[in-house]
């Protein structure tokens, strides 16, 4: 979906200006995004891998939901939003911890996508099984439980084992640290 997206400065102020989600990624247009991971009492992180369709990235693990937030939308309501279509878990905006935002700059494909994002960090607990949830095909390949210390060893060997974006993994590891603190 071509979702029309707030404009940002590379200070992630708005703009007042607004684009087609499409126009941002090939003009290379700051925007905003959420970024949700949702975590258990017995320390298990929900992982996403990404459809085998994603032109990005596909079929590597990333986190638990992602998203762009549309014109008009806050941030906690698009993770909920997001939530509910990627994995059809019904949160409320209250359920989400905001952790913190980081700027990520990549460019893709030759220079087709260019990907300048602000991702708006949340971290939430999940309170129901795996099972219960349903994976939204065209976003998401599979979804799975990982314990802490195996988020962790994943991370270390990420650049050989193909499982995350090991360009990534100061990321993670920061978000790692995040529910870690959260969870004591």
């Amino acid at each position: 979906m071509d979702e029309i997206l707030d404009i940002l400065d590379a200070n992630g102020k708005p703009t007042g200006k607004t684009a087609l989600k499409s126009e941002a990624h090939k003009s290379g247009l700051y925007h905003n995004t959420i970024h949700l991971w949702l975590y258990t009492d017995n320390e298990k992180i929900l992982l996403q891998q990404r459809s085998h369709k994603k032109l990005i990235y596909p079929l590597l693990w990333d986190v638990s939901i992602a998203g762009h937030i549309e014109t008009g939308e806050t941030f906690t309501q698009a993770a909920v939003r997001e939530t509910e279509e990627e994995i059809s878990l019904k949160l409320r905006e209250n359920d989400l911890v905001k952790i913190g935002t980081h700027l990520h700059k990549s460019i893709y494909n030759d220079g087709q996508i260019k990907d300048f994002e602000f991702h708006h960090i949340y971290i939430a607990k999940l309170h129901v099984e795996l099972k219960e949830l349903s994976p939204q095909k065209d976003e998401v390949e599979a979804i799975k439980l990982v314990s802490f210390e195996e988020f962790k060893n994943l991370l270390s060997n990420s650049k050989n084992n193909s499982h995350f974006i090991a360009s990534n993994t100061p990321y993670y590891l920061s978000v790692l640290k995040h529910i870690k603190n959260h969870t004591k």
